[in-house]
């Protein structure tokens, strides 16, 4: 039986040597780095999505857990400083379009230029996220806690939220006497809150304008807000002081909220952090002329692939922890 050898263009497809689809090898990686981050993305997002959705009565309100600005201190500014960073991170994907269009060109300059301004752009998202990472978990406000977890914020009669330094009355105890100005401290105790709970109770009680807000929502997307013979009886079920978030305690509400925005924002930031530093390398070997001798500027379009890629996370991460 004769074997038979096949020829024209279905040879040329499985001969190898060739570019499948127009892309060479290296941007063929890419893709497959970037729909395998994708899937891992989703799963994140999908189980955010079944979390906040069985808990969705004591989801923190997202205008009420980012409402700070740099530099604004006491200004209410919801998602203000969000959408800045969303800003940041959308221009430096049309800076790194820029980049790969002038590569294409050859325009060794205008490379350099672009990539910079890609650079500085990943560089500002970073330090900004950073920024916001700080301010959430040293908190705002302050809240007790229950045995059984629950959040208890506060507000005046007028609406306004109250923090717990505007009412929590000092008490002398071993907290404040056993410091180390006096030779005695706790050297194995952690960090504590700056107010006891009973420091909290008796503020609130000697206050009569103080109400409790829970971390209930009601059908009108509001907290609700508790009598002020109902928020005395809830006082006393609190066990703890919470200040700011953690993976442990929060204090805009469901702890799991903390969980996840400390992970999903945190494996986005370690992926813009990353792609900055690819950027760098590249930047450099822009300048060098390293892509200039090889006649292309494949690998800025390679990298280019992925800094777009993140922009598209942000885009979803934004979408699902700040505006739904």
């Amino acid at each position: 039986m004769e074997a038979t050898v096949t020829t024209g263009t279905e040879g040329k497809v499985w001969g190898g040597g060739n570019q499948p689809l127009g892309a060479s090898y290296g941007k063929l990686m890419m893709w497959f780095f970037i729909v395998s981050d994708a899937l891992t993305f989703s799963g994140f997002l999908a189980s955010y999505g079944f979390s906040r959705f069985k808990n969705i009565d004591t989801w923190p309100i997202a205008d009420e857990v980012f409402t700070h600005f740099p530099f604004l201190h006491g200004v209410d500014a919801p998602m203000y400083y969000v959408a800045l960073m969303t800003f940041i991170l959308i221009m430096s994907s049309v800076t790194m379009v820029l980049a790969v269009d002038a590569g294409h060109k050859m325009q060794k300059s205008k490379v350099v230029l672009y990539m910079f301004l890609t650079i500085i752009g990943g560089l500002a998202f970073v330090g900004s996220q950073a920024w916001e990472w700080a301010t959430f978990i040293k908190g705002d406000y302050g809240a007790l806690e229950t045995r059984g977890g629950q959040i208890l914020q506060f507000q005046d009669t007028a609406g306004k939220r109250v923090a717990l330094a505007d009412f929590a009355t000092p008490i002398a105890d071993q907290r404040t006497t056993h410091l180390e100005k006096n030779g005695i401290w706790y050297q194995g105790e952690g960090s504590l809150p700056n107010y006891t709970v009973q420091e909290v109770t008796q503020g609130f009680l000697a206050n009569d304008n103080l109400l409790i807000r829970s971390e209930k929502i009601n059908e009108a997307g509001e907290k609700v807000v508790l009598s002020r013979a109902a928020s005395v009886e809830q006082i006393k079920k609190a066990v703890g002081v919470v200040e700011g978030a953690n993976l442990i305690h929060n204090e805009y509400g469901n702890r799991l909220f903390a969980d996840f925005f400390f992970f999903i924002t945190g494996f986005h930031g370690f992926h813009v952090f990353s792609g900055v530093v690819i950027n760098i390398i590249i930047f450099f070997n822009i300048i060098l002329g390293t892509y200039e001798r090889r006649g292309h500027y494949e690998m800025v379009e390679k990298v280019g692939l992925y800094w777009h890629f993140v922009d598209l996370v942000w885009v979803f991460v934004f979408t699902f922890f700040y505006l739904v």
